[in-house]
């Protein structure tokens, strides 16, 4: 079984699309050929009061697309290395957003951490405010793997210390274990 996921899915509580991204697959088109990887890690940056969330700050040329449509990805760059993939969620003009930490290549292959994941499928700013969808080469899959809670630990989220001692420790990200 494989169904894209649609902007419905993303349409919805950040933290809930966060947890059940878990188990689900990121398809990447290229050349022709389709990479899959499962996803495994994701962190949570849900609105305008998270003080870890770009949208903290407002809305700004960076950040318009968190305002946009659910299920647009938001591409940006990170210490003007890494391209950091998040996909929106929520309604319209509410900034969520879910950054893909890390996920399993259907080979096998752990693509650890957010910039080498984004890397190894060759993710950058061009999807920024693209639909996840087959249209922009770029999507998930339900494979109709059933993640039990038992098996997804809450964390505290990464690098996010400048939040403040609120929001740095709140267990945003969701791993797999």
């Amino acid at each position: 079984m494989r169904k894209v996921l649609a902007a419905e899915f993303f349409n919805r509580d950040t933290k809930i699309v966060a947890e059940e991204l878990l188990g689900k697959f990121l398809v990447r088109k290229m050349n022709g050929k389709e990479l899959a990887a499962m996803v495994t890690e994701t962190e949570v940056y849900d609105g305008p009061h998270d003080l870890a969330s770009h949208a903290s700050r407002g809305r700004t040329p960076r950040t318009q697309v968190m305002f946009g449509h659910p299920g647009n990805f938001y591409v940006y760059l990170c210490y003007g290395v890494h391209e950091m993939l998040n996909v929106v969620t929520r309604e319209k003009e509410y900034p969520g957003a879910v950054l893909i930490r890390k996920a399993i290549l259907d080979t096998g292959v752990p693509l650890g951490g957010p910039g080498k994941l984004t890397k190894s499928l060759n993710i950058n700013r061009a999807l920024n405010d693209k639909l996840a969808g087959k249209a922009s080469g770029l999507w998930f899959e339900d494979r109709g793997i059933n993640i039990p809670a038992s098996r997804i630990q809450k964390l505290p989220r990464i690098g996010v210390a400048y939040a403040g001692p609120i929001w740095s420790v709140k267990k945003l990200r969701f791993a797999l274990t």
